[in-house]
Formats: structure tokens, sequence, C-alpha cells
């Protein structure tokens, strides 16, 4: 009595042939290249914020900044506070200023380079791209 298991493993496994595609990227779609490149900028300014939020509290709970403060008061004359200047809402203003920047940049630079590929690709004819079903 065999199983089905074993009827199928006494079957010679079939060889398929691998196929492969060739393709040119020619064309970049403008709109399609800002869209992808906004989201990514999105999903930068939102780590930016959260990286910042995390390290500003780990640095200030570990004490980093009471002995930069006192460092920086022995210095400078008792008068100025380092931790009036850096406290949490100048901070998280600071990264949320720099986030907006970097979501303008990063938006505007994929436009750039999708339009500096589309104007290279008239010259060079494009990207060949191999694709194989392995």
């Amino acid at each position: 009595m065999s199983s089905v298991a074993e009827k199928l493993a006494k079957k010679a496994p079939r060889r398929t042939q691998a196929k492969q595609v060739r393709l040119k990227l020619v064309y970049i779609d403008f709109w399609s290249a800002v869209k992808l490149s906004f989201l990514v900028a999105i999903c930068l300014a939102i780590v930016t914020i959260v990286g910042t939020f995390l390290i500003f509290t780990v640095v200030s709970q570990t004490g980093v900044f009471d002995a930069a403060n006192k460092l920086f008061k022995d210095i400078a004359g008792g008068s100025s506070d380092l931790k009036s200047v850096l406290s949490m809402g100048q901070v998280m203003g600071f990264a949320v200023v720099v986030s907006l920047l970097n979501l303008v940049v990063t938006t505007v630079l994929g436009a750039v380079i999708a339009v500096l590929y589309n104007l290279s690709v008239k010259v060079t004819g494009g990207i060949l791209v191999g694709f194989t079903n392995n």
C-alpha cells in the first residue's frame, strides 16, 4: 500500500525552461515620480520627528543635558542657561521645520531626477533590464 506522497515522490519533476524577458526602461512618468518622492519624503519626515523625540528623551533622561548645562554655565558665566535654549518645544519645533524643508526638497529632487532621466533616454536609449522566472 503506497501513499499519495510516495507516488508523488516517484514522479520525475519536469524541468521547465527559464523564460527570460528583456525590457527597456525608456520613460518615467513625471507625476508618478513626484507622487512617489512625496510619499518617501513623508516617511522620512515622520522618521526624523520620531527619531529626534527619542534621542532628545534619551539624552535628557541620562543627564547629558545637565552636565552640558553645568559646563556651559562654568564657561559662559552664571547668567546663561542652556536648558532654556534646548527645551523640548524648541528641539521639536526645529525638527518639524527641518522635516518640512526636507519634504519640499525631496519632492522637487524626485521630479528633477525624472525629468533628467527622460531627457537622457533620448541620447542613451534607456536602461536594458532582464527578468527571469526562477
